[in-house]
Formats: structure tokens, C-alpha cells, sequence
């Protein structure tokens, strides 16, 4: 799995590349929480446009992201979710705590308040 990683004012874009499965959430995690903590950032969004599988491994990963963020006062956005992922995101009970996008855009809308990809 490859991580490109982009800041916007205090925004972290993750977007990770391949299956987000129990062999890459643990590398994919120390990854985001190494650029978080060396970042002025203050909220992340996970852009999955290129996530082709997620387990039970991707949602505790998106867990503790959102555990980390909430502790600063931001916000974990999740963006262009293909449509198995977004199914297992609403099984999971996600959904009702992160937020979601159909774009990066209306991600950085979402929780920048008007930031534009």
C-alpha cells in the first residue's frame, strides 16, 4: 500500500493506495500519526478514491485517527469512497460519527470551512 500525504493550512490529506487490510493498517497508521504530529494540522481527511478493499483492520485504523484528531479539537473526514467501502462504512456504525464526501472538496468544505481543493 502506498500513502501520498498533503498539507493545506490545517488540513492533512491522506490518501492511501491499494487494500487497507490487517498486513497494511499498522504501517498506514504510524504514517499518518508521524506526519500529524510533525504537522500544524489540526484535522485529517482520508481521500479513498484508490482504496480497492477495506477490512475490519481499515475501520480500526479510521477509528484511532478520529480518536487522535477529536483529542486536538479537529475533525476526520473521510472523502470519494468507492461504493463497498462506503457499504462496510455504514455497517460499522462509522457514519454516524465522521464525517463523509463524495469529493475532496466537499471534504475541505466539510470541515475547513471553505478551503478549496
Amino acid at each position: 500500500m502506498r500513502l501520498q500525504i498533503n498539507v493545506m493550512d490545517r488540513v492533512l490529506i491522506a490518501a492511501p493506495e491499494g487494500e487497507l487490510d490487517h498486513l497494511h493498517a499498522e504501517r498506514l497508521k504510524s504514517q499518518i500519526d508521524a506526519a500529524f504530529e510533525k504537522s500544524p494540522c489540526k484535522h485529517i481527511i482520508l481521500d479513498m478514491k484508490r482504496v480497492s478493499f477495506m477490512d475490519s483492520s481499515g475501520i480500526g485504523m479510521i477509528i484511532g485517527r478520529y480518536k487522535n484528531v477529536e483529542k486536538q479539537g479537529g475533525q476526520l473526514a473521510l472523502a470519494n469512497m468507492s461504493e463497498t467501502v462506503a457499504k462496510l462504512f455504514e455497517i460499522s456504525g462509522l457514519a454516524k460519527i465522521i464525517l463523509r464526501a463524495k469529493t475532496l472538496a466537499d471534504a475541505l468544505e466539510l470541515i475547513g470551512g471553505g478551503y478549496s481543493a
